[in-house]
């Protein structure tokens, strides 16, 4: 089943510049914590790529129909609907089975897995960022020097 999209993130990979700003500050409003493995956005640098093609923005595209969403057996991956139906994570339901990133058609992984806790994480919109009180803004957009990243409202995101 289709659930429209309210938001997504969009990254213009030609303005990137790699600096991480975003990886730091998502990790730090979700975590409490500086951790580029705890970002629910990742920048992935190839130091042999030739410009635009040497940085890229890897994050959840918050698919119409997220088979993350669809393969979750506890309800862990859900559909927000209070939150303009942003695909989401709830880190105290999963049990670590992993489903989510299997099940996910991007690549790289844009659902993140943390090693320590044992469970998936991926981007919230910052709706459930704990340690960020500015509600309704994104962190990566606003700490992105070069103005890289923004939100887009959609209605609908195509179907994979």
């Amino acid at each position: 089943m289709e659930t429209p999209v309210r938001r997504i993130l969009v990254v213009d990979n030609e303005r990137c510049a790699g600096c991480l700003s975003c990886m730091l500050a998502c990790s730090l409003v979700h975590e409490g914590e500086e951790n580029l493995s705890l970002s629910r956005i990742q920048i992935i640098q190839n130091s042999f790529g030739m410009y635009p093609e040497d940085v890229k923005a890897s994050f959840c595209r918050q698919c119409a129909k997220p088979h993350c969403v669809e393969v979750c057996p506890t309800g862990a991956a859900y559909i927000d609907t209070a939150h303009g139906n942003a695909r989401v994570i709830d880190h105290t339901k999963c049990d670590g089975c992993k489903r989510c990133l299997e099940a996910c058609p991007f690549k790289p992984q844009p659902i993140i897995w943390d090693a320590k806790r044992k469970v998936a994480l991926k981007c919230d919109l910052c709706f459930h960022a704990v340690y960020w009180s500015e509600k309704g803004k994104q962190a990566c957009i606003e700490v992105c020097p070069v103005k890289a990243i923004r939100l887009e409202i959609k209605e609908t995101i195509p179907v994979l």
